[in-house]
């Protein structure tokens, strides 16, 4: 199903001449919101049922290439896996030409007011079981870690009205956010700066992830970001990130980042780059 059709990218979406990674996860609960109403499953039903809709599972995402202006991006969201109360969608995400931006696999489930998992209505279920198509794209992280002693860095933030959405609890689109921020501030402590690096590219952007979502990050909570690095080469920073919310764990994963060129193509890491995270 195309979920998104055409949209043009916007200037509040864009970090720089590009969008912010962020975006990738708010085009795939978009995708998820109109996928769900279309089968008969509405957000503001579960909403008002005092559920959390949708919550996803385990997050995957590889980025080709970043969008900018005057660039178009379309979504097709396609049904993977269904159970009795989850549901795996694929997503496709694609420029005005048809080349591929972005391709993401996320399970989700609907949290029931209890906290336990809500059952999918079975009419649901069935549309889902009959839009079900067999593809498996491998995105996310693909390589190992390193085996260098690498360096580990936190970030702590207070989760406030700005991050929050419709169930009081930390947006989904914020953790990535966030996640830039502590980066951001280890590379200062190095008495540097991203601006100074971004001359004629947009370094230590988000390229493949996969985070897995224990538990969710309630409003007026605390998150705190711990950062170890894994991995450093021309071509990918590795993190393990473990978001904690008031001391517990409530998402942890995998991410990479690149370095990419101001139309969005991914490029090498320049050598004082890669020298922030390891000893060349």
């Amino acid at each position: 199903m195309r979920t998104i059709d055409t949209h043009d990218v916007r200037f509040g979406e864009l970090a720089g001449p590009l969008v912010h990674g962020a975006r990738f996860f708010d085009w795939e609960l978009i995708s998820t919101q109109v996928i769900t109403e279309a089968f008969g499953h509405a957000f503001e039903d579960i909403v008002d049922d005092g559920g959390i809709p949708y919550a996803p599972v385990v997050a995957a995402t590889t980025v080709y290439r970043y969008p900018g202006f005057r660039d178009t991006v379309t979504v097709e969201t396609t049904p993977v896996s269904v159970g009795e109360s989850s549901v795996e969608l694929c997503y496709e995400m694609t420029d005005g030409d048809g080349k591929r931006l972005a391709m993401a696999r996320l399970t989700h489930v609907t949290i029931a007011p209890d906290g336990g998992t809500e059952p999918l209505p079975e009419e649901t279920r069935n549309q889902f079981q009959e839009a079900l198509e067999d593809t498996a794209p491998e995105v996310g992280p693909r390589g190992v870690d390193g085996d260098e002693d690498l360096p580990s860095f936190s970030a702590s933030f207070d989760v406030r009205g700005p991050h929050i959405e419709g169930s009081e609890l930390a947006y989904f689109e914020e953790y990535p956010r966030l996640a830039d921020v502590a980066l951001e501030r280890f590379v200062e402590s190095a008495e540097t700066s991203l601006e100074t690096m971004s001359q004629d590219c947009k370094p230590f952007r988000l390229r493949d992830w996969r985070w897995e979502f224990v538990s969710p990050v309630q409003y007026e909570s605390t998150l705190t970001i711990e950062s170890d690095v894994r991995c450093v080469t021309e071509d990918t920073l590795r993190i393990k990130h473990q978001l904690k919310s008031d001391g517990r764990v409530s998402i942890e994963g995998v991410s990479e980042y690149g370095s990419f060129d101001e139309s969005g193509n991914p490029i090498s890491f320049t050598p004082q780059m890669r020298a922030l995270f390891s000893d060349e």
